[in-house]
């Protein structure tokens, strides 16, 4: 298993803790759609979307938060 390491996602996003949270929301966005449960030398999701990330095969863009008034 290859492993990611914090200066190749920081290379692809703005820092490595943005490349975590977009690779973490990839993974549970893949992990809505049903997939075949007999394959079990599939990787994890969290290592694939951080693979994904690091080959610039991942898209995002950042959305400013609102603010509540109240």
């Amino acid at each position: 298993m290859r492993i990611v390491t914090p200066a190749e996602v920081a290379a692809e996003t703005q820092n490595k803790y943005l490349g975590v949270l977009v690779a973490a929301k990839f993974a549970r966005f893949v992990n809505e759609f049903p997939r075949d449960r007999s394959v079990d030398l599939e990787q994890k999701l969290t290592t694939r979307a951080l693979e994904e990330l690091v080959h610039s095969r991942l898209k995002y863009r950042l959305v400013r938060r609102r603010r509540q008034e109240g």
